[in-house]
Order: structure tokens, then sequence, then C-alpha cells
């Protein structure tokens, strides 16, 4: 297999991931689980990521897909770049071993099916949040830390944004 098709081969169904990560898991890996738009891949991110990665022996990472990012308010031009792309640049990465979307307002189904190890988000989350109202409330947490995993935060890189490189290309 090439080196495209093996980065294309990172990118899965729902159904498919769920097979490997049982796979994994019975091999004795320990799964990393985290979300996000991902539009415009900058330093922010890979630092987050890598960090988190660092939590186990496989990443996964679940996109919103086009149609959730729209929903989020983001802006009427976000995302910038289609699902499509914005899967195939994280699977480049080489400390990512899976890719999946989530067409939902969260990823919670996606958690509940996979049933990852350790679920991370950003440090503008709080792994001990318990309201699920509240704005630092990690989404999936319940279901982590019933089936015995952790959740996890990771600090973010100050200055780099999404939302920041869009104002900074429109002026």
């Amino acid at each position: 297999m090439g080196k495209f098709e093996q980065i294309q081969h990172k990118i899965s169904s729902h159904e498919d991931m769920a097979q490997r990560v049982q796979e994994w898991k019975q091999s004795g890996e320990k799964v990393v689980f985290t979300n996000g738009c991902f539009d415009i891949l900058h330093e922010g991110h890979v630092t987050y990521l890598a960090k988190a990665a660092d939590f186990g022996s496989k990443l996964i990472i679940a996109i919103n897909t086009d149609a959730s990012v729209k929903r989020q308010g983001k802006g009427e031009e976000r995302p910038i770049n289609p699902e499509s792309s914005r899967a195939l640049i994280l699977a480049s990465l080489s400390f990512v071993d899976g890719v999946v979307f989530f067409d939902e307002d969260t990823p919670v189904s996606v958690i509940e099916l996979l049933k990852p190890d350790v679920l991370v988000k950003g440090a503008d989350y709080d792994a001990n949040e318990e309201d699920a109202s509240s704005k630092k409330y990690i989404v999936g947490r319940e279901t982590i830390l019933a089936n015995g995993g952790e959740v996890k935060t990771v600090a973010l890189v100050e200055g780099f944004s999404t939302t920041n490189i869009v104002k900074k290309l429109k002026s």
C-alpha cells in the first residue's frame, strides 16, 4: 500500500472504526479520542493533537461534517475547507491513527460506539465539570468514566485559532 493509500485508510466509517478499536484494545493498545472542526490546520491544532496522542497509543479524531460546522454558527464562510480535505490533512499526521466524521451537534454517539480509553479536549473545557449545560462540560464524559476510562484536557497554544486566521485574511 502506497503512502497516499495509507493516509486514506485512516479515514473510515463508524462501524469500521469500531472494529479497529476492538482489535486495538485486544492487542493492548490504549485508544485516545478527540473531536473538532479542524478547519484550517495550524500550530495550535498540531500541538494539541500531538499532546492528546501522548495519552495513549492510538489516536482517533472525530471531525464535524460540513453541515455540523454550519450549525455551530462560526460564520457564513465556515467551514473554509470541506470535510474530505480536513479529514485527509488530519490523517496525514503520523500520530493520527483514525479519522471519522460526525454530523450531529456533538460526537456523543460516536464516543458511545467506539468507547475509547481516553477522551481529550482543550483546556477551555473542564474534565471535572458535571453540569451538561456548562460551556466547560465535555460531551461523552459519562460514557468514558462508566467504562473505566479517563477524561483529560490539554493546554491550548495562545494566539492560534482558525477564527483569528480568517479575520487576518479578511483585513
